[in-house]
């Protein structure tokens, strides 16, 4: 059975006349009795709604999905939750909260609200962006699609819109979570003098397409770069997230709840460690204590795990990182001591 708010949303817009309303309504219809596996009805819903003139619909276009509708994502099953992330609060926060206007849409549609389903998050890599929009799809129980850049941009000229039609026409016939990742590789700036008429073209047809998705496709999109973005792009996200990089005390504690899990606590504090990993991202830091226990497995217990840590943070004091300064090349520099 549909679910009620659908179903008063569907009859208050038919008695206002109201077709745009009408035309969201019955594919948020559609979509949910699909993801019951409901076939047979979406699909004869969708065929009532087709025999309407309500509007032109790309979900009416494409009556059966193949397999290249959705070969510009990636679908990944969620496991990650909101809970086991090192989030600042207002990240923590504006999670929550885009999970409860979800999961309590019927309660905003009673009231003429749709739940918010744009996010922008920003902030410098391997900060927990991309495990924050798994995080909010294993919270709705709704799948997790990754978008391919590699089969979404063509050489062609009108390749990359056809490609991103095909991609939107897909999503939008089930409740999901859409995710991009390095937004700025298809939302760059439109004034910039140094790109081509097809990335202006892309943009505006992007733009187009993100206005027209439906509440329940929740669209997240994350980037290292927000200077780059298109001002129009910014205005199309509803909640815009930043995810900084974590302080020397949020490592510490990354590194505490890392370590609680080893059969060998270290004796070195981890006040101690994460000054030596100054600057690093949460990614960096879950790299950095695996390897430290790659290293003592290795060593069937003849390796300590202070040993161990010993001989990472050596190697973590040496490694290649990015200059920090403009221009090509790499320099090899302790990271301790390094202005953030």
């Amino acid at each position: 059975m549909a679910r009620s708010d659908l179903l008063l949303s569907l009859v208050s817009a038919g008695a206002a006349g109201d077709q745009q309303k009408v035309r969201t309504a019955t594919e948020a219809l559609i979509a949910e009795e699909r993801a019951k596996n409901h076939n047979i009805l979406a699909d004869k819903i969708e065929k009532a709604l087709s025999s309407v003139p309500v509007s032109s619909s790309a979900l009416l276009k494409s009556k059966r999905v193949s397999g290249e509708d959705k070969e510009a994502v990636l679908e990944i099953e969620p496991q990650i939750q909101l809970d086991q992330l090192m989030l600042t609060l207002p990240a923590y926060e504006s999670g929550r909260q885009l999970i409860e206007e979800h999961v309590r849409a019927d309660v905003l549609r009673s009231h003429g609200y749709e739940p918010r389903h744009r996010v922008l998050l920003s902030g410098p890599p391997g900060n927990g962006k991309t495990s924050f929009a798994e995080a909010i799809a294993e919270a709705l129980a709704v799948p997790f699609f990754l978008v391919r850049y590699d089969a979404l941009i063509g050489s062609y000229l009108g390749e990359t819109n056809t490609r991103l039609r095909r991609l939107f026409d897909y999503v939008r016939t089930r409740p999901c979570v859409l995710f991009f990742d390095e937004f700025d590789a298809i939302g760059k700036e439109r004034g910039d003098t140094h790109e081509t008429g097809e990335i202006k073209r892309v943009v505006s047809f992007l733009l187009m397409q993100l206005d027209q998705l439906p509440s329940y496709v929740v669209t997240i999109a994350a980037t290292n770069h927000a200077e780059l973005l298109d001002k129009a792009v910014w205005r199309r996200f509803q909640m815009r997230i930043g995810f900084p990089a974590p302080s020397n005390s949020q490592v510490k504690g990354f590194l505490e709840n890392i370590t609680s899990h080893w059969p060998n606590k270290p004796k070195v504090s981890m006040a101690t460690i994460s000054r030596t990993l100054n600057s690093s991202s949460f990614s960096e830091v879950r790299d950095f204590c695996q390897n430290v226990r790659r290293r003592q497995i290795l060593g069937l217990g003849e390796l300590s795990v202070d040993e161990s840590l010993r001989i990472e943070l050596d190697l973590w004091k040496s490694r290649i990182v990015p200059r920090d300064i403009d221009g090509d090349g790499f320099e090899q520099t302790p990271l301790e001591g390094r202005s953030r």
